[in-house]
């Protein structure tokens, strides 16, 4: 009875924060600089006809995520700069290793541990992971071919200098006089585990997500441990659950959505317009409601796969499959989050770990 009564309350608390409209103490310039760094690169691939190395270059352009306002103005800088340098890691990481689609699953699942122990090592602020591993597992779905490895390496770092400079830019003109230094934007975390537990789950994950795609053969797999990474980033299980519910109910809402722009979009220009009021949209809205962020997020990606396909591909198959391949992945990553918040697990899990460490000094 007491667990009904719980489950009860916590599907209400889900259902009310449908409706809630979080305060952001976000810098509502972020909103425009992003659909700026995404926008510009689509513009010019449509202008020089070649709209995929433009989805590459706005790719690395979301760097400016990490972009923090709040900073000095070396630290906001610096900061971008080793982002940037971990955005191509990710995309090396990816293509490097998509020869086998198990082979690749395995690295991502190595790769998503590594760098959570790292973003949760120095504190990076949200987006945190997110994005190092997203690259990373859209790079992993990539046809392998390593004689163009480079090209599109230069390509994603373009997107990121681009990112850098609109951040310069707007730091140079929204500079205080008499600002007090502050130290590098990503903080060491001291501790002897580090998040280890919750790396080893998140990177298991994954791995598992990818695996999943792969073996369903979907058109695009790497949704699935987007998808999943997305509900690990909650930070209870209160959380985890509303993210999940927000993810499934709000891709299901912007589908129709989609549907609609498609009936507008029926030109490269069209979508690239599109995707960059969307993208204003989902920056704007996702720290005050997630729900109604992925209801933009839903069309933006799928004009996205659109654009990509120079518009030969079947919308209903992209549709059906998109919305397939998000509940899949925010299952999983339900499940996941099940684990990162059981206490039960987390005491268990970190004996063991101190025992393993015991037993390797003997050794």
């Amino acid at each position: 009875m007491r667990n009904f009564k719980l489950l009860l309350i916590s599907v209400i608390k889900g259902i009310n924060s449908f409706f809630e409209l979080k305060e952001s103490k976000r810098s509502r310039h972020i909103p425009f600089l992003a659909s700026l760094c995404v926008g510009i690169p689509l513009f010019l691939g449509f202008y020089f006809e070649n709209l995929e190395k433009g989805l590459l270059v706005s790719l690395g352009g979301l760097v400016i995520l990490y972009y923090q306002p709040n900073l000095s103005f070396g630290s906001r800088m610096l900061t971008l700069l080793v982002c940037s340098l971990g955005f191509v890691f990710s995309l090396g990481i990816g293509l490097s290793f998509s020869f086998n689609p198990y082979v690749s699953a395995v690295v991502l699942g190595f790769f998503a541990m590594g760098i959570h122990l790292v973003t949760t090592y120095f504190k990076i602020k949200p987006p945190g992971n997110f994005f190092f591993i997203m690259i990373a597992s859209m790079a992993s779905c990539q046809r392998y071919n390593l004689e163009i490895i480079p090209e599109k390496i230069g390509f994603l770092f373009l997107g990121t200098m681009l990112a850098c400079f609109l951040a310069f830019g707007h730091g140079w003109l929204t500079i205080k006089k008499g600002q007090t230094p502050e130290i590098f934007g990503i903080q060491i975390k001291k501790g002897k585990f580090v998040s280890l537990i919750d790396s080893i789950v998140i990177g298991i994950f994954i791995a598992i997500s990818l695996l999943i795609g792969h073996l369903l053969e979907m058109q695009n797999p790497y949704w699935i441990p987007i998808s999943c990474l997305a509900i690990l980033q909650g930070i209870s299980k209160q959380h985890v659950w509303e993210r999940m519910l927000h993810r499934i109910v709000g891709t299901f809402i912007g589908i129709g959505l989609c549907w609609l722009l498609l009936l507008f979009c029926n030109t490269p220009l069209s979508v690239c317009i599109t995707i960059f009021v969307l993208q204003y949209l989902v920056e704007v809205l996702i720290v005050k409601n997630y729900a109604l962020a992925i209801i933009f997020i839903t069309p933006m990606t799928i004009l996205l796969a659109e654009i990509g396909s120079s518009f030969t591909a079947n919308t209903e198959i992209i549709v059906s499959a998109r919305f397939l391949d998000i509940t899949i992945g925010s299952i999983l990553g339900a499940l996941g989050g099940w684990f990162i918040y059981n206490q039960r697990f987390k005491y268990k899990a970190t004996q063991q770990l101190r025992k393993t460490s015991v037993m390797m000094r003997k050794k």
